[in-house]
């Protein structure tokens, strides 16, 4: 069985998990979220612990078990603490400013480029050169940023560009003669 599968699910307090008619669903202080059961894993509420386990013992079933505990823990961090990811911008003139649910970029184009940030995911720049994205949702949330980091990702030879915070980008050397 898989190892990740093994391990029960601390549910902490203040959040809700139902498992009802082939969906599981999670609600804390961070908005609801859901997730279709899948039919080789069977999922087990046990006072505050859910323990996920595969319905066969086929080799897929034992895969899915894993990835479903995975998937499921994933809502119920996101909906308690939520997940974020932080960019910074390097280059001479690269700025970011958040307007509410949008995102201005100065990144070194003719003209600014403006990203809508979908709903459940708020965005804040708390320096001109650093973003912060926050949600509920960890798949979203690293899909924002990589959309974001892919509008200018770091060059190899200056290293400008936007770039996760904890990104270590390899500088190239330049040709000579």
């Amino acid at each position: 069985m898989s190892r990740v599968g093994k391990m029960p699910i601390v549910v902490p307090q203040g959040v809700e998990v139902a498992v009802k008619d082939g969906l599981v669903s999670v609600k804390g202080s961070g908005g609801t979220m859901s997730l279709p059961q899948h039919v080789l894993v069977k999922i087990v509420n046990e006072g505050g612990k859910l323990n996920v386990s595969p319905v066969d013992e086929s080799r897929e079933a034992n895969a899915m078990s894993g990835t479903f505990r995975q998937l499921v823990n994933n809502m119920v961090i996101g909906v308690s603490k939520g997940f974020e990811k932080k960019l910074t911008l390097i280059g001479v003139g690269y700025k970011a400013q958040a307007q509410g649910a949008k995102l201005n970029l100065s990144v070194g184009y003719s003209h600014p480029v403006n990203v809508d940030m979908p709903a459940g995911i708020t965005v804040a720049t708390p320096a001109p050169t650093e973003i912060v994205i926050k949600g509920a949702d960890r798949q979203r949330v690293g899909q924002i940023a990589a959309e974001i980091r892919a509008i200018r990702p770091p060059e190899p030879y200056k290293g400008k560009g936007i770039r996760y915070s904890d990104e270590k980008v390899v500088i190239k050397e330049t040709k000579k003669k």
